[in-house]
């Protein structure tokens, strides 16, 4: 049985947008918040290890997967409140946020803005987006796409037809083992970007940077109050140029932190082993 069948997938009108989301397992919420550029799928090997023991919700983010890919709305403040719209409708108040990337730009923001629906927080492989702003020259040679998916248009255009190009550069480039996904994995995700709006949708994540970080400066001197866990890939160029647990301690009362070897930045799809390691030891004690 493969991953897409051994979950259940949903979809419902939610702030405004259509939001999908999978689901597996029984207990406690446990939410899972996909980053760039992937869907929920990003989580496939977490999934099965964190549904033996709680109730797993991984959404694809507005603009990415099944979920609607609208003109606007992209600002992590309303991303997030996507996700309280989503707890809201699973009557979950409260639960553990695990995010990845961009999906770990959400679970800040949410983090922020709905402190006491958050238990506790994984933020892997992320520099927040005030810290890396404030630092651009520091981005390193990763940092090119950023700029590049900020021009009105040009990205569509230039990638449409060429999606599995676009997106294999990232997967092999990012990883430590160039090959450490399949072809046919790979497939998953082009078949994802190839349909009408996704280019666009994750453009406009990126696009959002200016309010995103409006948004980070107003409330920088208020830290992030729940447990913090940090995961990040030792062999990802960003990570060598900041150090990414100081980092984090500028941003939480509460913060842990482990590097992982012999990884690049898709930490879960990489050494899902390791990361599920530490998932799970951070989520121990979670009841609901």
């Amino acid at each position: 049985m493969t991953i897409s069948q051994s979950v259940k997938h949903h979809t419902a009108r939610l702030n405004g947008i259509n939001q999908h989301w999978v689901s597996a397992g029984d207990g406690p919420p446990v939410y899972l918040l996909h980053g760039f550029p992937e869907t929920w799928y990003a989580w496939r090997k977490q999934i099965p290890v964190l549904a033996e023991r709680y109730t797993v919700i991984a959404p694809d983010l507005r603009g990415y997967g099944d979920t609607e890919k609208p003109a606007c709305g992209y600002d992590k403040r309303t991303m997030a409140n996507d996700l309280a719209a989503l707890m809201d409708h699973l009557g979950h108040e409260r639960a553990p946020i695990l995010g990845h990337d961009r999906g770990a730009r959400v679970g800040t923001r949410f983090a922020k803005d709905h402190r006491e629906r958050i238990d506790r927080f994984v933020a892997m492989d992320n520099v927040p987006t005030r810290i890396l702003m404030e630092n651009p020259s520091r981005a390193g040679q990763t940092g090119w796409f950023v700029a590049f998916l900020g021009v009105p248009d040009l990205p569509e255009a230039l990638i449409a037809g060429r999606e599995e190009t676009w997106l294999t550069h990232f997967y092999r480039s990012w990883s430590y083992n160039p090959d450490m996904m399949s072809p046919e994995e790979i497939g998953v995700y082009v078949r994802a970007y190839q349909q009408p709006g996704v280019v666009r949708g994750s453009a406009m994540d990126y696009r959002a940077v200016g309010e995103d970080v409006k948004q980070d400066i107003a409330d920088s001197a208020e830290p992030i109050t729940c447990p913090v866990l940090i995961l990040w890939g030792e062999d990802f160029e960003v990570n060598r140029i900041f150090n990414l647990l100081d980092v984090w301690r500028g941003m939480a009362k509460d913060v842990h932190g482990i590097g992982i070897p012999q990884c690049g930045h898709l930490c879960q799809e990489e050494q899902p082993d390791v990361v599920n390691k530490h998932l799970m030891n951070f989520l121990e004690d979670w009841g609901g």
